[in-house]
């Protein structure tokens, strides 16, 4: 796939920012900010720590160290065929990078399919998880519908198709008018890196396996809604407004099963390249006093 030498350079400035770590065997990347409360920031799809880029340092400024890695099969992690992508598989993956970057009890911000892949980490860790912050995500489980842009990923051979179309240029523009509301913020090269490090290195089919590995089921939704009603600590939900794949609709039902009221931010999918210091005062306002 031909890159353009601006992603490739905004590639090179991400990777330099952080470091390599392994966990449960799989190699990874993470990148990390700041002193004080540790801050585990979970991305979904199709993205990566590259997402938070931007919040890193936002958050290193409210006093806060910021932690974001690189799951399996995305960004600059490795992508091994016998992995597990299911969430399930990337939720257990998730405690061992924990583990191996050795942070103790953290803050949890959850994103997108890392919204029920974090959350689930954190309810079965209720020991380790000091609050947690949702952004626009999924938790209607059984009844949730993959929206227009995500569903092809999930039939085989059309999935295929798809991603072979998200060329540099044309999935760049793809996912700009999807995720981001003033597109300002963000630069061509910058998307492009996005395409780059959903291929980078397998073209995409250790993604097309975590898209095909939602548990889209009742016991799943059922085992996230218990244990968040019986959580021991504070929640926040944050979204962004505008979002046409995790629309109003997910965000009422993350009031209902957290509830709280959700602070509304006037971004789409990606509020971390948009509304960074925004959300980044909204994260620390709840984290901050908790240590």
């Amino acid at each position: 796939m031909k890159v353009s030498q601006g992603a490739r350079e905004a590639i090179a400035i991400h990777q330099a920012a952080g470091g390599r770590f392994v966990a449960a065997g799989v190699g990874s990347f993470a990148r990390e900010a700041g002193r004080g409360g540790t801050v585990v920031l979970v991305h979904g799809v199709p993205s990566s720590s590259f997402l938070y880029r931007k919040v890193l340092p936002e958050l290193a400024a409210q006093g806060m160290h910021a932690v974001a890695f690189d799951f399996p099969g995305l960004g600059l992690a490795d992508r091994p065929e016998s992995f597990d992508y299911t969430w399930s598989g990337l939720s257990h993956w998730m405690g061992e990078a924990i583990d191996a970057l050795e942070i103790d009890r953290c803050h949890l911000v959850v994103h997108d399919i890392g919204g029920p892949i974090g959350l689930e980490w954190a309810v079965r860790n209720p020991d380790r998880v000091l609050s947690a912050t949702v952004l626009n995500t999924m938790l209607n489980l059984s009844t949730f519908r993959r929206p227009w842009s995500m569903a092809p990923f999930a039939v085989r051979g059309l999935g295929e198709a798809w991603l072979a179309m998200l060329q540099p240029k044309l999935g760049s523009e793809l996912i700009l008018r999807q995720t981001v509301e003033n597109r300002a913020a963000v630069s061509r090269p910058e998307m492009e890196a996005y395409i780059h490090l959903l291929k980078h290195r397998d073209r995409g089919r250790a993604f097309l396996r975590i898209m095909r590995g939602f548990e889209l089921t009742e016991e799943k939704e059922r085992f996230l809604r218990e244990g968040l009603a019986d959580r021991s600590w504070p929640a926040r939900i944050v979204w962004g407004e505008k979002d046409r794949a995790l629309g109003l609709d997910h965000m009422r039902v993350a009031e209902q099963v957290l509830g709280e009221e959700a602070i509304r931010l006037p971004a789409k999918h990606f509020p971390q390249e948009d509304q960074a210091r925004a959300l980044a005062n909204a994260i620390a306002d709840l984290a901050a006093p908790l240590g």
